[in-house]
């Protein structure tokens, strides 16, 4: 069954779904928060060397500090979700900003590797709380053929404030003790996005931008209660199981751990010139998941439902051909690469206004939370650390070009076609949902 199968059910709400109030404040405050949350997560890779340097680390103990954040991430994110949904999402995006902001300060005090390891792993589970709330107000905020834009305007933001915001952070290593500093400074700077956040968010509420349900109370729309058995349930969506295997096939995660080290062992470029690749990517990343945003609703109009599945899948076959003219030979410039690089961008930069919609338009209001921190705090941990291992072991064995063949390219085909599972599980998986949602509102009103 295709979403357009309910049809007078879903006009009285139209108008109010397509118009949800402090629906663009609230993208502007939730990417501000998600800018800053990220930053501080990466900022002991900014300025690793000369905190290193001061505390007499290496290479191991960077990896471990970056490993334990993201286990200590899995559990976080589901809990953050459970916590919102008892304190409400205004509070619960306040609380993940300003605690993560505190253990950032309290990383600023470390005087050996134990304290920082522990203040750095709290600071990443605090802040990883952020990202599915996000997504589910986004989800809340703008209806279905805005949703894309939505994401595109969020995660380009993101992007384009992190190749600011890098080099700006970088200052800090040039003063003494800068690397305290900046963890210092950051860690503030998230508190006063806690209280942003409390100042300038006004949640939606669960279901405001759905066409069923928009024109209902606030205490109508959230009449169905999130269960243990419901969350479970999200694992028999057909689609949303897909996008879960898919997530575990995103080799393109291993191009941002092991790019810059490739080119230096692998094709003999400096260090200080190899990550320069990082900017053109970032670029690349940013115009495509800005373009696409507005692009997918005019591809949703043309192929009703099956434009956006043709998209998703486009971005992972062209990243595999990409990456095997990229990295399966040698080029003599680093114009070269940052070519390759910039369309290696573009192509991931095209998943989040694609995905995060199909997720969205597949799983019930109530559940779109406890969805994207499956999804995204769990599974995407998983094929982290499932990709960063393989490729550590196998990097030693054949080279990371030969890892780079498998992982990028070969695996990245696979999951391709994989998803061209979702031309025929995600119509239906949609036309469930409308069902679902007309029946409530029929149920509401006869009450």
């Amino acid at each position: 069954m295709d979403a357009s199968a309910s049809t007078t059910s879903v006009q009285p709400g139209a108008a109010q779904a397509a118009n949800v109030p402090h629906r663009w404040r609230n993208l502007a405050v939730v990417s501000g928060v998600s800018v800053v949350d990220g930053t501080e997560a990466g900022l002991i890779n900014t300025v690793f060397p000369t905190l290193a340097a001061a505390l007499r680390l290496n290479s191991g103990h960077l990896g471990l500090i970056a490993a334990l954040g993201k286990i200590a991430s899995v559990p976080a994110g589901p809990f953050w979700i459970w916590l919102s949904g008892r304190i409400g999402r205004r509070a619960a995006l306040a609380a993940t900003t300003v605690t993560g902001g505190l253990f950032g300060i309290a990383a600023g005090f470390s005087q050996n590797f134990v304290q920082l390891l522990i203040c750095c792993t709290l600071m990443s589970a605090a802040v990883i709380g952020g990202s599915p709330i996000a997504m589910a107000v986004i989800a809340d905020s703008f209806p279905d053929e805005q949703r894309a834009r939505a994401n595109g305007i969020f995660f380009s933001s993101i992007q384009l404030a992190g190749i600011v915001l890098g080099p700006i952070m970088a200052a800090f290593v040039a003063m003494p003790d800068g690397w305290r500093w900046a963890l210092w400074t950051l860690g503030g700077v998230c508190i006063v996005a806690g209280f942003v956040v409390l100042a300038f968010f006004k949640d939606p509420g669960i279901g405001a931008a759905e066409q069923q349900l928009a024109d209902l109370t606030r205490e109508d729309r959230a009449k169905a209660k999130v269960t243990f058995v419901s969350v479970i349930g999200l694992f028999r969506i057909p689609t949303y199981a897909v996008m879960m295997l898919s997530r575990l096939l995103s080799g393109h995660l291993l191009i941002l751990i092991f790019g810059v080290q490739f080119l230096v062992t692998e094709r003999g470029i400096p260090n200080s010139t190899a990550i320069l690749v990082a900017l053109p990517f970032g670029i690349g990343y940013s115009v495509a998941t800005l373009g696409a945003g507005f692009i997918l609703p005019r591809l949703d109009r043309l192929m009703p439902s099956r434009g956006r599945v043709m998209m998703l899948q486009f971005a992972q076959i062209a990243f595999g051909v990409i990456a095997f003219f990229g990295t399966q030979f040698r080029y003599e410039t680093i114009t070269v690469y940052a070519v390759f690089w910039a369309l290696l961008g573009a192509c991931q930069g095209l998943n989040p206004p694609v995905n995060r919609p199909i997720v969205t338009a597949v799983v019930l209001p109530e559940l779109r939370g406890q969805a994207f921190a499956i999804w995204l705090t769990v599974f995407e941990t998983i094929g982290w650390a499932l990709f960063s291992l393989l490729a550590g072991a196998l990097a030693a064995a054949i080279g990371i070009q030969g890892v780079f063949f498998w992982v990028l390219v070969v695996l990245m085909i696979v999951n391709g076609l994989l998803l061209s599972v979702l031309y025929f599980t995600y119509p239906r998986d949609v036309g469930r949902v409308s069902e679902t949602l007309d029946v409530r509102r029929r149920q509401t009103l006869s009450d």
